[in-house]
């Protein structure tokens, strides 16, 4: 079983990929991949993820709980952002919420476009991600959603931990796997000091939200890996 695995650095460069017979991970560690992946594995029903602020406001009155972040903070007037801490089983469980975030759920619907199948990575679910990718036959593109369509630190690193897991299960690579998996061998002894250097996390800092990147940042917490199923993004069962 021949298998490529490559990593696609941000959502621009995803028209170079051919992904249609591939299994896409899309990546925002900080914060809509990690709030997503804790919100499925404490119960929630669904997760929609749309791409604009107008799109959540379609579901308002439907009984779902809307969630909006831009730019790192809760936009005015829904129940709550992409901070982790609002997914937990008290707020979410047996509950359907439609999110829209500025870089991860643009991803996701990039990604569902043309790819085979689309599902959710993050540093909490890393170990039952990689255990699934192992025994799935097909190529794998980790796709790091970035900040606005640009490089970031903190989804590459997460795709090197991925490739640094997955290396004897896949015979092709990437540069962007190589340069992933060398960045994230020189940061897994402290990623959160290794992410002081982000400019997302400088953003974050300003925000007071030091607890979600270090939550964020938590290895192996939840055993879920959400998959997009048509518009919601569901428990993948395994």
């Amino acid at each position: 079983m021949s298998r490529t695995i490559e990593v696609c650095l941000t959502p621009a460069l995803l028209n170079l990929y051919d992904i249609e017979q591939s299994i896409v991970v899309v990546i925002d560690i900080l914060r809509a991949t990690s709030s997503i992946t804790y919100g499925i594995d404490n119960g929630a029903e669904a997760i929609i993820p749309v791409a604009n602020v107008e799109d959540c406001l379609n579901y308002n009155g439907k009984g779902y709980l809307l969630a909006a972040e831009r730019n790192g903070e809760v936009v005015e007037g829904y129940d709550f952002g992409n901070s982790p801490f609002s997914y937990t089983k008290e707020k979410v469980a047996g509950k359907t919420i439609v999110l829209t975030t500025t870089n991860g759920t643009k991803a996701m619907h990039m990604a569902q476009e043309r790819a085979h199948q689309v599902v959710v990575g993050s540093f909490l679910n890393l170990t039952a991600l990689c255990n699934w990718l192992k025994v799935q036959d097909k190529d794998v593109l980790l796709l790091c959603a970035g900040w606005k369509d640009k490089f970031n630190l903190e989804d590459t690193l997460f795709a090197g931990a991925v490739v640094n897991v997955l290396r004897k299960d896949f015979v092709h690579f990437d540069d962007s796997c190589v340069a992933a998996e060398d960045m994230y061998l020189l940061a897994k002894d402290d990623l959160r000091n290794y992410l002081r250097k982000s400019s997302h996390s400088h953003r974050l800092e300003q925000l007071n939200i030091e607890e979600d990147v270090q939550f964020c940042l938590k290895l192996g917490l939840c055993t879920t890996i959400p998959v997009l199923q048509e518009e919601r993004l569901v428990a993948l069962s395994q």
